[in-house]
């Protein structure tokens, strides 16, 4: 039972047990709320009787002093099995969905984008979180008190308890057949939800665009559009909801009218006590109370699914596995009619194959779109072939767990990421154990004193969200120093030096020529005077390897990379005149 729970609900085996209990602790408080109704049941039935015993009297003060502590603990029960247990589970959540997005492969992300990403890790999980803490064990603890209550009453008299129960459930039917439609609402709902989230996110990262192309009116325009039709659609799923649960609360409400009616047919007729027939007035006035509650929270529940299998998504998403143990023959990285498409229809590569030796700086070139990236990131296992082999060492990357076989890579991209934290903290994320001095000995190395040194706090500067605070070539450098710190056997350059000017970029391919010492590099670069110093040049045009040679052989066999020479050498010589 409880495995099913895990699947039908998204909960770890903790929180499926707690909200087996969490029913349980409902359950019980609502049965226990029924405890007066029988004390004043038995109070009138003595009256009815005639006169009172004293001894009574302290029987039923004891009785309500009891009912009151039951009804205390019940409800500090049920409290902390439903609000505290469900809050910690949604944290376990949030962790369990961030540690299960860090393990999929690059290629998940690419079908996602961030805002549908932070809705589900935010937005779904909040929403699970107010079901399992304010609706769900509320409801089945309703089902199963009232079904106990129920069973209870065909003992008294089962013709006043069908008169009592059965607008239950025509009620709970109702409901239940909205499923289709509250489901329906909520998707839209949900799709005007991401809609505006994504309008926001991109409105902030491109606002300087905006400003500067006069187009800011006319896109918050279209973001107003977006807030209207969410508005719109909050609006629609709450009459969608409302046009299924006011009926069936209503209907509840003839359960009470059968009652009177049924029981007065009844007391004419001389079949039923006075005393029975008060009791069911006083329980029917008690056990719709949290049904009627229920409704609500089953319409809500009905949406939930959405939210579901919106996080069963990422769980169920097929992590990228393998040996923790590598222990390559050297690094050298061979490519073997190695074949990979983003999508069935896009083909981005197709029988790739080169050899990047280590010790020496393979080069990656080619027109945009080529593969180049994509080649240099199969390597690292961001994503995994879909034909050939890629090998480290003579180990197919395929077998190795993603992070172990990542600890053999530094990596430098042409859009570097920075945190909301100092210099010297960025740039320590290369290896966490370093030192102050090794910070700043690889910074040294990618250049980053010159302008560090000029900074408020210098190494202890803060540098703002994604080095907010840094112009573009500031940005690389850090990101620079982050690959000397780690000091991997393989380096992985995409462009890293296309924010610098001439002159850092000299340096810092002369600090590269001393990092690379038998290491294996991969360099990703457009700029020709880059290749230059290449070991090896790679040519890559329409996912295919065109030309791979020494960029001295390339030269004099005119063909595409000679032809990239010649053009960059042209450009280089333009002006304005």
């Amino acid at each position: 039972m409880i495995n099913k729970i895990m699947k039908r609900f998204a909960l770890s085996r903790e929180g499926a047990k707690g909200l087996v209990l969490a029913i349980t602790a409902c359950t019980v408080a609502d049965i226990v709320l029924m405890f007066p109704v029988g004390l004043l049941y038995f109070l009138v039935s003595d009256f009815i009787d005639g006169k009172v015993p004293e001894s009574h009297y302290l029987l039923y003060g004891i009785g309500i002093v009891i009912a009151l502590l039951m009804i205390f603990l019940s409800e500090f029960w049920k409290y902390n099995a439903t609000y505290f247990s469900t809050y910690q589970e949604s944290g376990k959540c949030r962790i369990r969905l961030a540690e299960k997005l860090r393990k999929l492969p690059l290629s998940f992300f690419g079908k996602k984008d961030i805002a549908d990403l932070t809705n589900t890790m935010l937005g779904d999980v909040s929403t699970t979180e107010q079901m399992f803490s304010h609706y769900v064990p509320q409801f089945y603890g309703s089902i199963f008190s009232t079904c106990l209550i129920a069973v209870s009453l065909f003992f008294y008299d089962w013709r006043l308890a069908i008169s009592a129960l059965w607008v239950l459930p025509v009620a709970l039917l109702i409901v239940g057949l909205s499923k289709k439609a509250q489901n329906y609402f909520s998707r839209k709902q949900n799709i005007a939800q991401i809609a505006v989230q994504d309008g926001i996110q991109e409105c902030l990262e491109t606002i300087r665009d905006l400003k500067s192309n006069n187009a800011e009116k006319e896109y918050l325009n279209g973001l107003y559009q977006k807030i209207d039709t969410l508005e719109e659609r909050h609006i629609k799923s709450e009459l969608g909801i409302a046009m299924f649960v006011v009926p069936a609360q209503m209907i509840m409400k003839l359960g009470i009218a059968t009652v009177a009616l049924v029981g007065s047919l009844l007391l004419i007729n001389g079949t039923l006590s006075l005393i029975t027939f008060f009791m069911f007035l006083l329980v029917v006035s008690r056990i719709y109370e949290p049904m009627s509650f229920s409704l609500q929270n089953l319409a809500a529940m009905n949406s939930l699914q959405i939210n579901i299998d919106r996080m069963n998504e990422i769980e169920n998403c097929k992590e990228q596995d393998g040996n923790k143990a590598f222990n390559p023959d050297g690094y050298d990285i061979v490519f073997e009619n190695v074949g990979f498409a983003y999508n069935n229809d896009e083909t981005v590569l197709q029988n790739v194959s080169f050899t990047a030796k280590q010790g020496e700086v393979t080069a990656l070139i080619g027109p945009s779109g080529s593969g180049k990236s994509t080649a240099a990131k199969l390597a690292a296992r961001f994503w995994d072939a879909d034909r050939g082999r890629i090998t480290v060492g003579g180990i197919d990357v395929k077998s190795v767990e993603p992070e172990k076989l990542l600890t053999a890579f530094s990596i430098v991209f042409q859009d570097v990421t920075l945190f909301n934290n100092t210099v010297m903290e960025n740039i320590r994320i290369g290896r966490k154990n370093a030192t102050d001095d090794e910070v700043m000995s690889a910074a040294k190395l990618a250049n980053c004193e010159e302008f560090v040194e000029k900074l408020p706090d210098k190494w202890n500067s803060n540098i703002g969200e994604n080095g907010s605070s840094l112009s573009g070539g500031e940005r690389q450098r850090i990101s620079i120093a982050r690959a000397f710190l780690k000091d991997a056997p393989i380096i992985l350059l995409d462009e890293a030096t296309a924010s610098l000017d001439v002159e850092n970029e000299t340096a810092i391919q002369s600090a590269l020529s001393r990092l690379i010492r038998n290491k294996t590099v991969l360099l990703i670069a457009h700029r020709m005077r880059t290749v230059a110093g290449a070991d090896k040049v790679v040519v890559l045009s329409d996912g295919t390897v065109m030309e791979q040679g020494s960029p001295e052989i390339l030269r004099k066999k005119n063909g595409i990379y000679s032809h990239m020479v010649k053009l960059q050498t042209e450009s280089q010589n333009w002006s304005i005149r």
